[in-house]
């Protein structure tokens, strides 16, 4: 049987991000999907039109009755909607401690539409972050959530460092901060624990902008970690999935292009033709 994660993330009908890319990550890496809508967006790979975001009382129910009858190897979390809803993961999580739980904290979209006000962030520190295996922040995202009590200026100027120990200090066992929006020739993400840097990453940096990496890198972190892997192994293998569906991108819209997670497929069916 394969082994089952849960994803707690908004819907975006165009597949590059959300919880249609959870799913689809999930799939690629052998797992299978469980998903807990928590908003549903309009949306397309250019931005965010507009979110409705689901009642509390709908995420707990989608979530407590599939735990009730599956047993889940990981949580993954993305785009969570209102406080409420942040309010009644957070009480799902405390019921399942052992299970891993990964959360990419999405503050805006790739062009910048806001998806979680300062509420939302507040409660995220308090409520789900010291339940949480690991974080997966970008850089922007990490000095935001790290400095929020700060003003403005000192966060955008902080170190990752500062802004890793931070978030460590708020109780997370791991941060992993992604560097694709730092100025730099490749792209390095950084992984910290409680002793401070564990390993930092060096990927090329590829051409172009892509919708919904963030959220393949962090189910494929939860995959990984599902199949038994340990939370480095996990995050490597994770990096370099991440990496080929990025490397294999395709662009059906005016937008982003969109990370291709069954990019492996293809390769095969390409040998099959030769």
């Amino acid at each position: 049987m394969p082994p089952t994660v849960m994803t707690f993330a908004g819907s975006d009908p165009s597949s590059g991000a959300g919880i249609q890319a959870d799913i689809l990550t999930f799939a690629s890496i052998g797992c299978h999907p469980l998903s807990v809508v928590t908003a549903v967006t309009v949306q397309d790979t250019l931005g965010v039109d507009n979110v409705m975001v689901i009642d509390s009382d709908w995420v707990e129910n989608q979530a407590r009755t599939i735990l009730e009858d599956m047993q889940v190897m990981a949580f993954k979390m993305g785009m969570l909607g209102s406080v409420e809803n942040i309010a009644v993961i957070a009480e799902i999580m405390a019921d399942y401690p052992d299970v891993p739980l990964i959360i990419d904290p999405i503050l805006s979209s790739g062009r910048g539409d806001e998806l979680a006000n300062e509420e939302m962030q507040e409660a995220m520190i308090d409520l789900l972050f010291p339940q949480a295996t690991l974080i997966t922040p970008n850089s922007l995202e990490a000095r935001r959530l790290a400095f929020h009590d700060d003003d403005s200026e000192h966060a955008e100027n902080a170190s990752l460092d500062e802004s890793a120990k931070r978030l460590l200090d708020m109780g997370c066992e791991y941060v992993l901060i992604t560097g694709t929006h730092e100025r730099s020739h490749d792209v390095v993400n950084t992984l910290y624990g409680a002793d401070g840097l564990i390993k930092s990453y060096k990927w090329e940096r590829l051409p172009g902008s892509y919708h919904g990496s963030g959220c393949t890198l962090t189910s494929a972190i939860a995959a990984c970690i599902a199949h038994g892997l340990s939370m480095e192994e996990s995050i490597a293998e994770a990096q370099e999935y991440t990496w080929q569906t990025l490397k294999s991108a395709f662009r059906p819209g005016m937008g982003q292009f969109i990370p291709d997670r069954m990019f492996w497929a293809r390769d095969e069916e390409d040998e099959g033709q030769i």
